[in-house]
């Protein structure tokens, strides 16, 4: 299982971590129940650890962060456990909220406009809300942006309180029906913003994350803070 276990390193991160990485991060996978394949870890010197795969054809992401590699490693390989026996039985709500959850870095600070990273434009899924919650689970992620088949508009669901759950559209729209996943519905459309205004109103209230339209096609993004402290976009693709 080591030899199918791709491990990515940033500089700084010494040999016998990543030999670790890979028997730590086997040793989880071959207890499970389950097909676990493409496994892919990604290691960095200030301590974040992060592994995909694929659990019985369906994708994973843990990410965890800590002080040191080693402690960082010792809640991947668990964190990995969890997932898989997440995600190969009945679906469940995460607890909410998150007390392990690392906070970000704060946005370092820029003479000019916030400077987007890095550009991600994939092709959004349409799925119910439903299914986007467990794929927000699965993943791992802060916010999953998709395309609500019901209002045929880019939608996002994100972890926040009260229940942990909660639904937004480009559009206002009714709460779904039948969903099972305890989503609270925002009553309001999403801004409509170009990216600098998005990056300044992020920016300026430290939000870790903001959903809004773009004006000129009204399409769904996500601006995100990155675990360097620098920012992440996600655009659907046409």
């Amino acid at each position: 299982m080591t030899e199918a276990i791709t491990v990515q390193a940033f500089d700084g991160v010494p040999r016998e971590v990543l030999d670790e990485a890979r028997g730590r991060i086997a040793a989880a996978a071959d207890c499970a129940n389950a097909l676990v394949e493409s496994l892919r870890v990604r290691l960095t010197p200030a301590g974040l650890a992060q592994v995909n795969a694929e659990v019985d054809g369906r994708r994973i992401r843990v990410q965890e962060t800590a002080r040191g590699l080693g402690e960082a490693l010792d809640r991947l390989a668990e964190g990995l456990r969890r997932r898989i026996t997440a995600v190969t039985g009945t679906w469940t709500p995460r607890a909410w909220p998150q007390p392990s959850r690392p906070p970000l870095p704060p946005i370092p600070p820029a003479a000019g406009p916030q400077v987007i990273a890095r550009v991600k434009s994939p092709s959004l899924v349409w799925c119910s809300p439903d299914a986007a919650a467990r794929t927000l689970d699965a993943m791992d992620y802060r916010i999953h942006l998709f395309t609500d088949p019901a209002t045929e508009t880019d939608a996002v669901v994100y972890r926040v309180g009260p229940t942990g759950y909660r639904l937004a559209r480009t559009i206002a729209a009714a709460p779904p029906r039948g969903c099972t996943a305890p989503l609270t519905v925002s009553p309001h459309g999403a801004p409509a913003l170009d990216d600098r205004q998005a990056a300044e109103r992020l920016a300026g209230a430290e939000l870790p994350f903001l959903f809004y339209a773009h004006p000129g096609d009204g399409r769904g993004r996500v601006l995100y803070r990155r675990f360097d402290g620098r920012l992440g976009l996600i655009t659907g693709s046409s």
